[in-house]
């Protein structure tokens, strides 16, 4: 206890200048094994430690004090402790040993999500990501946790602050697989299917050595959500997926494969059939909401095609065209669509006639003009980033030894994928 105490003078002496924090950080690298020897010991050794100013050696402590196993009595005790010290530690303090605060976050999420309240995770985990990246461009190991913890208590709002993030530093695959899963998963709970698309695509097209169950996962809700918002899916991926993908991806999602095939002709009675007689594959998914989603948008898809070939047309041509069962039931369609910008069409009550109108935006408003250039410069940085990433990759030892020396580098080194046997979270849409 003697020389814990020596510790807790030591670090209330060295947690100001940088090169205060350094030297402490060397005498708790020291330390930490006899730490984790008594971590019983380091419960009243907290209260003498402040999180906020000392919050490098409240992180050692911190992180010995937890490591061991918990019931929920003792997760429901933890929980304010370690959601305190997250919400007001140093970022500067933290940063000299990221691998244990990534330990202690990791472990804070597990406890509420033993205690079976994922919403008291959310702010902590977003306060604890916010602490860790170096630049809002960083992806770190703990965005899948936090996004995760969004899904779970539907906190989807907040997620999206997150998701809204260009990302071009990744510390390790796996964690931008489930980053881009997760968020296209939170992003489809707020029908921004665009976004969607885009973070799945991302996930499906990703370099892997070998198929992975996220990939796979994210293959199946990459189908329907295109089936949702583009009415259409080609299952010719792009020539920069990787070979893994391109040869074995659709073989693991053939009922899905098949379903976006039934829905391509239009027929929505064959293809209410086709849903009903696998629907126990898509219900085991956790897939069976968005198929259900799939099922409503042919009726929208089939009506904007009408739109295309009609100026005028009544409500029960409507009804009889895309195989709905009234007047009634076509025009609660038509007006759905049209409060959501998805037709421009107006309807004549006494005649039930429906008139079909063009886009009447002007692209010329002071709002338009703002987003457009909001677009243009956006476009600008990523080239800019883009190009920067590329003069980079021209000097990489491995990058040169693959073009020079093809034979060598086929030998290089390569992430281990291992990791992505299980399959990731599911949850209902």
């Amino acid at each position: 206890m003697g020389s814990i105490e020596n510790l807790v003078t030591q670090i209330q002496g060295l947690s100001g200048s940088i090169d205060d924090i350094a030297h402490l950080h060397n005498i708790l690298k020291v330390a930490d094994e006899s730490l984790h020897a008594e971590p019983s010991a380091l419960s009243s050794v907290l209260d003498q430690v402040d999180p906020a100013k000392h919050s490098l050696g409240y992180l050692y402590f911190l992180e010995a004090f937890t490591s061991g196993p918990v019931s929920k009595e003792q997760a429901l005790t933890l929980i304010p402790i370690l959601a305190r010290f997250i919400n007001c530690c140093d970022a500067q303090q933290i940063r000299f040993a990221p691998d244990k605060f990534v330990s202690v976050c990791k472990r804070f999420k597990d406890h509420v999500l033993l205690i079976e309240s994922p919403l008291r995770g959310v702010s902590p985990m977003r306060a604890a990501v916010r602490k860790l990246q170096t630049t809002s461009e960083h992806l770190t190991t703990l965005h899948p946790d936090f996004l995760l913890l969004c899904l779970l208590s539907k906190s989807y709002n907040i997620g999206l602050s997150v998701l809204e993030d260009d990302i071009f530093d990744v510390d390790q695959p796996r964690d931008l697989f489930l980053y881009c899963y997760y968020g296209g998963m939170i992003c489809i709970g707020q029908k921004r299917f665009r976004k969607a698309l885009e973070l799945l695509h991302n996930v499906v097209t990703a370099p892997m050595n070998a198929i992975n169950a996220i990939a796979v996962e994210a293959y199946k809700k990459y189908i329907l959500v295109s089936l949702i918002h583009y009415g259409q899916f080609s299952t010719s991926l792009p020539k920069y997926a990787s070979s893994a993908a391109q040869r074995n991806l659709k073989n693991f999602c053939q009922p899905y494969i098949e379903l976006a095939t039934t829905y391509s002709s239009g027929k929505i009675a064959e293809f209410k059939i086709y849903v009903d007689t696998n629907r126990e594959k898509y219900d085991n998914d956790k897939n069976l909401g968005l198929v259900k989603q799939v099922v409503s948008s042919m009726y929208k898809h089939n009506i904007q095609r009408l739109t295309q070939t009609y100026l005028t047309l009544s409500l029960q041509d409507i009804a009889n065209t895309v195989q709905l069962g009234s007047p009634k039931e076509a025009e609660m369609h038509v007006l759905q669509m049209i409060q959501d910008g998805e037709i421009f069409a107006t309807i004549n009550q006494k005649d039930g006639m429906v008139r079909f109108l063009e886009d009447p935006e002007q692209y010329k408003t002071c709002q338009m003009i703002e987003h457009i250039d909001s677009s243009i410069q956006r476009i600008m940085t990523l080239s800019r980033k883009l190009n920067a990433m590329d003069e980079l990759m021209s000097y990489d030892p491995l990058y040169l030894s693959k073009v020079l020396f093809p034979q060598v580098g086929r030998e290089r080194q390569r992430f281990d994928f291992d990791d992505f046997d299980t399959v990731p979270q599911k949850f209902p849409i």
